[in-house]
């Protein structure tokens, strides 16, 4: 079976989880990104609206007579996944009632398509697609989602076996895909603290001058 290169020049990045954004990658270098001014904006999430027009806030104020504060609190607190369904902002329990509830099988449908609709867009924006990385809680561990989100996507040459995304595979698309498909395990506190200590010419992981590891280093690898 032929193996899938490392990943090439055109990459799009679905990290999903409670908060989610995408990423479009051309030659390693981010060229767009799904999150606008505040983490609210791109997909909905667990608890966010995801994009919204912007008029929704001046009728939600004249409608409801919401405040700023109120509104701030209900676009990051009170919508997405939780808004949609009413019952839940977690992505596992909607999976296990989309049989029995109307509100989440909606809220996990509009989930999906709106990563789908965000993959398309990127993939215009690049010209094309080589490799497609799914990551963060979602992406991870729900099968289910990343067979919605690529389903209909074939015309940009993506094929995704069933079995390995069943296994969560690090790789889930068949040997025939043009597409790479691939589940990638992400930890952000330690890529944050790690990028910390690059800015700050900190060392990571090796020995400071004094023969001690440094600190801040040993805590980027905890």
């Amino acid at each position: 079976m032929r193996e899938h290169k490392p990943a090439q020049d055109r990459v799009i990045l679905p990290h999903l989880g409670n908060g989610a954004s995408l990423a479009a990658v051309r030659g390693g270098r981010s060229i767009d990104t799904s999150m606008g001014f505040t983490p609210a904006g791109g997909v909905p999430m667990g608890t966010r609206t995801g994009d919204l027009d912007p008029g929704v806030a001046w009728h939600l104020m004249q409608s409801e007579h919401l405040t700023p504060e109120q509104f701030n609190r209900l676009i990051n607190h009170e919508s997405g996944l939780l808004g949609v369904s009413e019952t839940s902002s977690d992505m596992r329990d909607l999976i296990r009632d989309e049989a029995t509830d109307v509100h989440a099988a909606e809220a996990v449908e509009l989930f999906c398509y709106q990563v789908k609709k965000w993959i398309g867009a990127f993939a215009a924006a690049l010209g094309g697609l080589d490799t497609l990385v799914f990551a963060g809680g979602i992406g991870e561990n729900a099968p289910l989602v990343c067979a919605r989100v690529c389903a209909g996507l074939q015309f940009l040459g993506i094929e995704i076996a069933d079995a390995r995304n069943a296994t969560n595979a690090g790789v889930i698309s068949t040997a025939r895909s043009r597409v790479a498909v691939r589940v990638m395990h992400t930890d952000e506190e330690v890529m944050i603290a790690k990028s910390v200590c690059r800015v700050l010419n900190l060392p990571t992981g090796k020995e400071n001058p004094h023969g001690q590891q440094d600190e801040n280093a040993q805590r980027s690898h905890d």
